[in-house]
């Protein structure tokens, strides 16, 4: 398979391994950390009126979302795209920045929220995969 092709379809499949990783933990916070009380957490026009009543314990499973996310779906695009892999996880790290960075405009976070999960979640947990898949490819 061609190098370009590795990598696009490493991309794709990180991409679809971190949404869902994303979308399971976003998913399961709830249960984990009850929303306040008579919040509606489903839409966004209930999340901007909830925004108020949170405190940080309910930002921990959404940064955990973001950054286990990235994490695997960079981790997946890496081992797809070798001998490439440094290409695929700079991909999903960025792109998953770049919804990180559109999430911000539409959901109004505390600004030290958006700060930690911007700086945090994103490029570190891409960097992170790739320090694990280098890793792993010395032990092997």
């Amino acid at each position: 398979m061609p190098t370009w092709l590795r990598i696009v379809a490493g991309v794709l499949a990180g991409m679809l391994a971190g949404s869902l990783v994303n979308m399971g933990l976003v998913a399961l916070g709830p249960s984990i950390v009850a929303p306040p009380p008579g919040a509606d957490m489903t839409s966004a026009e209930g999340l901007r009126a909830a925004m108020p009543l949170m405190g940080p314990q309910h930002f921990l499973m959404p940064f955990l979302a973001h950054a286990l996310g990235t994490l695997a779906g960079a981790w997946v695009a890496g081992l797809m795209a070798r001998p490439r892999s440094t290409v695929a996880v700079a991909a999903i790290g960025l792109l998953f920045m770049a919804g990180g960075i559109a999430a911000s405009f539409m959901i109004p976070a505390p600004a030290w929220f958006i700060a930690t999960d911007l700086l945090l979640a994103y490029l570190p947990m891409a960097g992170l995969a790739l320090y694990l898949l280098r890793r792993h490819d010395a032990a092997a």
